[in-house]
């Protein structure tokens, strides 16, 4: 597909952006290759895959699943916060 003016001008109104015209041109080439790898991706067979393929064998890796005996998460990030309360950050209040 070929972007011409009139496709770049409602692209421009869908968008709420304005182009300048020195730009247009080299915008115009931009989207017109953006397009073109699309068709090419669209050339490709996927009618074989599933569609929850995946290129490692077993799927996704997950981390071990291990249980903390004391939870000092929320310590460790409070101890970096300039003031806190109870487990709670303490801010400046923004509404009276």
């Amino acid at each position: 597909m070929q972007i011409d003016d009139t496709v770049l001008a409602k692209l421009e109104k869908l968008s709420h952006l304005r182009i300048d015209e020195e730009k247009k041109e080299e915008i115009k080439e931009q989207l017109t290759g953006i397009l073109a790898y699309i068709d090419n991706l669209n050339e490709l067979d996927t009618a074989s895959l599933s569609a929850t393929f995946s290129t490692l064998d077993g799927g996704t890796p997950l981390r071990k699943d291990t249980p903390r005996d004391t939870n000092t998460i929320a310590a460790q990030i409070l101890a970096h916060a300039p003031q806190s309360t109870n487990d709670f950050f303490v801010v400046p209040a923004i509404i009276e």
